[in-house]
């Protein structure tokens, strides 16, 4: 188990084991999921970062991502 404390403004460094298993670098982005009582981070990806209307379901289907693809 790899573990880090949370200091007195809610912030926490990412382990170096963490870094080196999504290859993050200084500058990435990460996104976290919530899964009933458990948080999974991940790398944050290309396609999750440059669609715009991500975070409304209404507009997230592929004939979307085409429509804003170049935006």
């Amino acid at each position: 188990m790899i573990k880090s404390k949370i200091d007195s403004k809610a912030r926490t460094t990412i382990p170096s084991q963490v870094r080196d298993a999504l290859r993050l670098r200084t500058g990435d982005e990460v996104v976290y999921t919530i899964e009933h009582e458990c948080v999974v981070l991940a790398r944050a990806g290309q396609d999750q970062l440059d669609f715009p209307f991500a975070t409304f379901a209404e507009w997230n289907s592929e004939a979307d991502r085409k429509a804003y693809r170049d935006l």
